[in-house]
């Protein structure tokens, strides 16, 4: 699991990137392309993440990402992309730092932390 999560976080660096730099030429589609490339491929890993069980904890940081992310995906119907237009941004580079984090200090070898 930890090469799916380094693989996981330097696709999210890169997409975030990309799809920023592609939002600036294609103003109008680059802009909601953005959302769904970067939101959808998040939606993934975090449904991976979840099967895995992987540092899932019960009210952890990610634990609460994912309740937050369900709820809003569901609720899109009766309008609550208006809100996800503002906090999608937010929420995907708080899950590209929190992937980081995991990666750089939850997945260390024991050996790590003794030196």
């Amino acid at each position: 699991m930890k090469r799916f999560k380094i693989f996981d976080l330097i696709l999210n660096i890169l997409l975030i990137i990309s799809s920023c730099v592609y939002a600036l030429f294609e103003q109008e589609k680059g802009f909601i392309l953005a959302y769904f490339i970067v939101g959808g491929w998040q939606v993934i890993s975090m449904i991976i993440h979840a099967w895995n069980s992987c540092l899932t904890y019960k009210y952890g940081s990610r634990y609460i990402y994912h309740w937050i992310t369900l709820v809003s995906l569901i609720t899109l119907p009766i309008g609550s992309f208006w809100i996800l237009i503002f906090t999608a941004p937010f929420m995907a580079i708080y899950y590209t730092w929190l992937c980081y984090y995991e990666v750089s200090v939850k997945m260390q070898r024991p050996i790590s932390v003794l030196k």
